[in-house]
């Protein structure tokens, strides 16, 4: 944790900024690993402060370390207490993560001796290259997301409701060591599995449908992301044809991958396969996305992205296709970034059919 506030601390020069202020709280646990602060101060010099309700106040110092603990009273105002400390140490220029427009009213009136401004990119430019710790726990993230895939596979038949299958792949990661869900988990059969997000329902899954799984468990805050799509009994060759062309453009994306290319081309080269096959138009959403303490993250797969994929990212590989009143398809998995290509983090089989 040290070490981030330092790299958080290098870029303060380029900025002209003589500290920072973390409001997100995910950006908090990220700098304390502590998820439950109120504000996190990051001067130029000296130590951090993190102010925390007194309702997480012991909890606080049982688990942090190298920082400072300020607790906040039911009847406290913590912009007025970061302002203070501001004042104190003297800072002119303080920049932020993200922070509400009444928020940043507030304490723009609160400090009087100084300025803030958003600088959000510098957090999450640090958050999108994970250190090795950060690979460990996604990856204990992905083989816990993996046992869940495997208990949807042994579970899943005809007469099963949606969310009898999520309970049951929920419960499978939760014994196994999850700390949670990383989202809701997606559960959708027959024509509903041509919503993306189309959560799990009462629906009763039938024998043919079109079934997709999308499910991630949190492992000491980091999560995983991974979809399979299986058809209960046996397969239409349109279903066939289908899987085959997402499948295939996974893996031309997959290929792509590694250190220095443009997000935007892993994208391209699973969009163009499932163009030149006449199903563009139902690939409705990015390639994928990156995965960290958030499952939706820096940096994106997607035609509009900037940003060159760099060792360290960790990223989902997610192609689909979605047509409605017939079913979608959808095959994710989560991948680290190396030099020279990447490792899959995720594994479940590549079949249709169980």
């Amino acid at each position: 944790m040290k070490d981030r506030v330092e790299k958080l601390r290098r870029s303060f020069g380029q900025e002209k900024m003589d500290g920072y202020l973390v409001a997100n709280e995910i950006n908090m646990q990220y700098f304390t690993g502590f998820l439950g602060g109120t504000r996190l101060l990051v001067p130029k010099e000296g130590a951090c402060i993190l102010y925390v309700p007194t309702v997480n106040y012991e909890a606080a110092k049982e688990y942090i370390r190298d920082t400072e603990i300020e607790p906040i009273r039911i009847v406290d105002d913590v912009n007025k207490k970061v302002a203070s400390q501001v004042k104190r140490l003297g800072l002119g220029l303080i920049g932020f993560d993200s922070i509400d427009a009444s928020i940043y009213l507030k304490l723009k009136e609160a400090m009087k001796d100084a300025n803030i401004k958003p600088a959000n990119k510098l957090v999450s430019s640090l958050r999108k290259v994970k250190d090795e710790e950060e690979q460990r726990r996604i990856r204990e993230a992905s083989k816990l997301t993996s046992l869940g895939m495997k208990r949807a596979s042994e579970a899943i038949k005809a007469g099963l409701k949606e969310r009898e299958l999520a309970s049951e792949i929920e419960y499978a990661m939760r014994r196994n060591g999850s700390d949670g869900t990383a989202f809701d988990t997606i559960v959708v059969s027959g024509v509903r599995s041509a919503f993306p997000h189309g959560g799990c329902g009462d629906r009763e899954i039938a024998e043919g449908d079109l079934v997709v799984i999308d499910i991630g468990a949190k492992y000491l805050g980091y999560c995983s992301d991974l979809t399979r799509t299986i058809v209960v009994g046996e397969a239409l060759s349109k279903q066939e044809d289908l899987y085959n062309i997402v499948l295939s453009a996974q893996d031309r994306a997959m290929r792509q991958i590694k250190s220095g290319v443009k997000a935007c081309m892993v994208d391209a080269m699973a969009r163009d396969l499932i163009n030149k096959r006449g199903y563009g138009e139902y690939f409705v959403h990015s390639l994928g996305h990156g995965v960290g303490l958030e499952v939706h993250e820096l940096p994106t797969l997607s035609p509009k992205s900037e940003e060159c994929l760099e060792v360290g990212n960790v990223v989902t590989v997610e192609p689909g296709i979605y047509i409605p009143g017939f079913g979608g398809i959808r095959i994710e998995d989560t991948v680290l970034v190396k030099k020279d290509g990447y490792e899959k983090l995720t594994e479940a089989p590549y079949t249709l059919q169980v």
